[in-house]
């Protein structure tokens, strides 16, 4: 029985620990494929092109926008991200399980295309240690550290719209947990019919003393 994948949506406030988790998750299980998302951004120190980001210009993004190569689009704290359509399409039929790291209005948009697509919500277990982690980077000044922080609290009123709260306290636990998440979603009764409908078939079958 070929397994089918399924898409997740990962978000979280910035600072949560979602780029590290979502690393380790794909390192430790095959069956995982990290979709790389396009943005306008400027890349940080170490990150490559065409494994942490698609880095482009807004223009060649809002180009991807208007020829529909994009399943979804957001603008964060004055860039853009989204999602590239041809690599997720593809990895789905493969039988690999899609994670997408995004922020909230993409995963809006990602549920109203994609119904069935598990969305988990990634968090601190305070907002103090949410803050120290976003001073610990050292990438970012201080005003960009406020929007995030800012962006935070709106994001925040949306969290009832996600199915699962993930809080990244320690690394390892929550890497298990989230397999453990994404396992149990793959026996739901929907991804299981094939199984389902061949066992129908043998019990009738049994029941006419074939």
């Amino acid at each position: 029985m070929a397994r089918e994948g399924i898409l997740i949506v990962v978000s979280g406030f910035s600072g949560a620990g979602k780029g590290t988790i979502m690393k380790e998750l794909t390192g430790r299980h095959e069956q995982y494929a990290l979709s790389v998302s396009a943005t306008t951004r400027e890349a940080r120190p170490g990150e490559k092109e065409g494994k942490d980001y698609f880095f482009k210009s807004r223009e060649d993004f809002e180009r991807m926008i208007e020829e529909g190569a994009l399943i979804e689009y957001a603008r964060y704290v004055g860039n853009y991200y989204g999602t590239p359509k041809a690599y997720v399409e593809e990895m789905l039929l493969s039988g690999k399980d899609v994670i997408l790291e995004i922020e909230i209005q993409g995963a809006r948009k990602i549920r109203e295309q994609f119904p069935n697509a598990v969305l988990l919500f990634v968090t601190t277990k305070d907002a103090q240690v949410l803050r120290e982690r976003l001073k610990k980077r050292g990438t970012e000044s201080r005003e960009v550290i406020q929007k995030r922080l800012l962006r935070a609290v709106q994001e925040s009123e949306g969290i009832e719209e996600y199915d699962y709260l993930v809080v990244n306290d320690e690394l390892n636990a929550c890497v298990a947990e989230i397999h453990s998440i994404i396992e149990s979603e793959h026996r739901k009764i929907r991804y299981n019919m094939e199984l389902v409908n061949r066992v129908r078939e043998e019990l009738r079958s049994f029941s006419k003393g074939e």
